[in-house]
């Protein structure tokens, strides 16, 4: 694990009641980028039909392409959501499932963007997520 450092600035708001770090630095490591996770489980079906539920099971993905990179949640500099048609009340519920997902670790640098649609009808969010190691 490589050694980050949490910034919250005195010039930007207080992002911890979010459950978000505004800046996270890390110093040299191995640079880790996994594609764009979304609910499909190993043989490609999809899992749940709700925001919630599909959420989980994105996480799930994120934490196995970490670990097939020797990294962990512990080790992540930057998460981004995307997700159709966006309404603020979506952060509210993916917080329960993105503070199981990160356990002790700090939460990184997070963006959630609003798309038009994702690679295939019935998706509902998409995460990317970046980590040194």
């Amino acid at each position: 694990m490589s050694e980050k450092n949490h910034i919250q600035p005195d010039t930007l708001f207080d992002s911890s009641m979010y459950g978000f770090t505004q800046v996270v630095t890390s110093s040299p490591g191995t640079l880790v980028y996994c594609s764009g996770q979304v609910a499909l489980d190993k043989s490609g079906s999809l899992v749940g039909e709700t925001i919630a539920t599909q959420t989980e099971q994105a996480l799930k993905n994120v934490g196995l392409a970490l670990e097939a990179a020797g990294a962990t949640p512990a080790d992540l500099t930057h998460l981004r959501f995307y997700i159709p048609n966006y309404e603020p009340k979506h952060a509210q519920q993916l917080a329960p499932y993105l503070d199981a997902f990160l356990g002790d670790a700090r939460p990184p640098a997070q963006t959630m963007i609003g798309v038009q649609a994702l690679a295939f009808p019935g998706l509902l969010i998409e995460i990317e997520a970046t980590a040194v190691i």
